[in-house]
């Protein structure tokens, strides 16, 4: 019977312990200097930004709500933030009623952080369900999903959409055509590659199944597709592009592998760059590059902002722990 017992605990924890330990080789890697830019984050509700050391931390915008992913553009002038709300209904019946989140999309003008002036921002979006802002590689398009339920008071689910709009608003697509047709599938956390490539979280019967790729001009495959494209990505949430479009990062959400993974555009090759600590959890944001495509900051639920370089060596906390989440790395340096 030991023999027996002791036989089934080494196939069962074999394939996770491979899971867990694969890191990116360093000659696939290539040289990786020191981290460089600038990293905002979400400071108790507002917009900070830092040096790439951790040093020099700066209010940029001061509006207490902000919440989820930020997004620098391409030129390192401005930041895109989401701010949060709630909609708490009680209605006439108590049966008629409930709390919802509501969303809209804003942007931090660093010019004006320079000038001293920490509470001015422009507002993109009015519709009370746009979140998670990525602004694209050429600063033409910013990428968000939007609940297209949240302005609908007594709204019983949400309805998450990948939509697009122009660098001040303009523009505005819904991705999914068809997306009245669906009851129980949503997509969330879009990134966009370089090259036109969009991974984005599906959800369906309000559980994240994981990360489905796409190519931005033909987004319209059937849903079973997308389903099954998903579901090969299990528990894989938070997906984010690097600069480059050499690397997928995402966030394992099993408890088994729980960590900062990078991918493959092919998706064929899986390395772990984070571990959080022990009694440590990581946020399921969307981790950020740095502006080389060699660093990942990301943040745990302690309040603390990390980077680690993509073959998993230099684990640095920057802040916290404390009240500091969802940093996102700039993509140059402001002209």
């Amino acid at each position: 019977m030991r023999k027996l017992v002791l036989v089934f605990f080494v196939v069962v924890l074999l394939p996770l312990i491979i899971l867990g330990a694969d890191k990116l080789p360093a000659e696939k890697a290539g040289k990786i200097t020191s981290p460089q830019g600038q990293i905002a984050f979400i400071r108790n509700g507002n917009v900070w930004a830092m040096d790439a050391d951790g040093k020099n931390q700066d209010m940029k915008c001061e509006v207490a709500n902000a919440d989820g992913r930020l997004s620098w553009s391409p030129d390192g002038k401005k930041i895109a933030f989401t701010r949060s709300g709630m909609v708490d209904l009680k209605g006439p019946d108590p049966v008629v009623g409930g709390k919802h989140k509501v969303y809209d999309i804003f942007v931090a003008w660093l010019d004006s952080a320079y000038a001293n002036n920490r509470m001015w921002w422009t507002r993109l979006t009015d519709n009370l369900g746009s979140k998670s802002p990525e602004w694209s590689a050429d600063g033409n398009t910013i990428i968000f999903c939007n609940d297209m339920n949240a302005n609908i008071v007594n709204a019983l689910e949400p309805n998450y959409q990948i939509c697009t709009m122009g660098p001040e608003g303009e523009n505005y697509q819904i991705l999914r055509k068809d997306w009245q047709n669906f009851s129980d599938d949503f997509l969330i956390s879009p990134t966009l590659s370089p090259n036109g490539k969009i991974a984005a979280v599906t959800i369906n019967n309000r559980r994240p199944i994981g990360f489905a790729l796409f190519d931005k001009d033909n987004f319209m495959v059937p849903i079973d597709t997308i389903r099954s494209r998903a579901g090969k990505n299990s528990k894989l949430v938070a997906p984010s592009w690097s600069p480059d479009g050499q690397w997928l990062a995402y966030i394992n959400n099993s408890i088994n592998n729980s960590g900062v993974y990078i991918t493959s555009p092919d998706l064929s090759e899986h390395y772990l760059v984070f571990s959080p600590p022990v009694g440590t959890y990581l946020y399921t944001v969307s981790p950020s590059f740095s502006p080389d495509s060699k660093w990942l900051t990301f943040s745990t639920t302690d309040g603390s902002v990390w980077i680690c370089d993509i073959t998993g060596n230099g684990a640095r906390r920057l802040t916290g722990p404390g009240l500091d989440k969802f940093p996102a790395w700039s993509k140059g340096t402001p002209k």
